[in-house]
């Protein structure tokens, strides 16, 4: 546990301080890098952080080849990462931002007892949101393994959901097509099946994930399933808009200033 502490330690300097540190490789194996992210979100609802949900990364077969892992991971959402669709995102806490366009879930229904297939946690969804989450790594260079990106709560950064709402009657996620812009350029494009085949297979290995972690998905809980498109550098300045077929568009814009 030794080991775990200070891997912990060494991510909580590094948001604390604004200064990417070096992986944590080093200290920790895979088994271990889930303790880790517990430690570091521990830490930070006993500062009066609250959990509001879940994040799945990982949901590329190319970016799990790439890293030479055969599933995906998951973070946890907390609410100071939560902001609504057009605000300026305070880029002064963030080290190296990336942004993302996913598919994002709100669950109206607890997801404790599996088996969970698209159709459970289908079930359990109350309303559908366009999204972007804001990746950020506390470790330099963004230079992750399996193990560094888990330990470090999956890169969460910050997330933006859209304003418009939608049922699951109304759109199937993975129909869902997007284009990414940053400044009104086009920097990346992706589907619904570019996420592990449908964002609802997504959350149904977190559904089953979670619960045998003892951890389940509850009712209220925010879920972004997973990129749809490759990941865009973003930086202060930056205005960032993703349009979904279906859901329609989401917009943030980074702050130039500290506020």
């Amino acid at each position: 546990m030794s080991e775990v502490r200070t891997a912990a330690e060494r991510l909580a300097t590094a948001a604390r301080e604004k200064v990417a540190c070096a992986p944590v490789r080093d200290l920790i194996g895979e088994a271990e890098a889930y303790a880790v992210q517990q430690h570091t979100i521990a830490a930070r609802v006993a500062d009066g952080a609250r959990p509001v949900g879940r994040k799945i990364g990982l949901t590329s077969t190319a970016v799990r080849q790439q890293l030479g892992v055969d599933q995906p991971d998951f973070g946890v959402l907390l609410d100071d990462m939560a902001f609504a669709d057009g605000d300026v995102l305070p880029t002064h806490r963030l080290l190296q931002p990336r942004a993302e366009a996913e598919v994002a879930f709100v669950l109206e229904a607890d997801l404790v007892e599996g088996p969970f297939d698209e159709a459970a946690v289908a079930a359990a969804v109350g309303r559908v949101h366009a999204s972007l989450e804001i990746v950020d790594s506390r470790i330099a260079g963004w230079d992750i393994t399996f193990a560094d990106t888990v330990a470090d709560n999956a890169s969460a950064g910050l997330y933006v959901l859209g304003a418009d709402a939608k049922t699951l009657a109304e759109v199937t996620p993975k129909e869902v097509a997007v284009v990414l812009t940053v400044n009104g350029v086009e920097r990346s494009a992706g589907a619904g099946v570019d996420c592990m085949g449908d964002p609802l297979t997504a959350l149904a290995w977190l559904a089953t994930t979670a619960a045998g972690l003892g951890a389940p998905l509850r009712a209220g809980d925010v879920v972004l399933s997973g990129a749809l498109g490759p990941v865009v550098p973003v930086q202060a300045g930056d205005v960032v808009e993703a349009t979904f077929t279906g859901l329609g568009t989401v917009r943030a814009s980074f702050g130039k200033e500290e506020s």
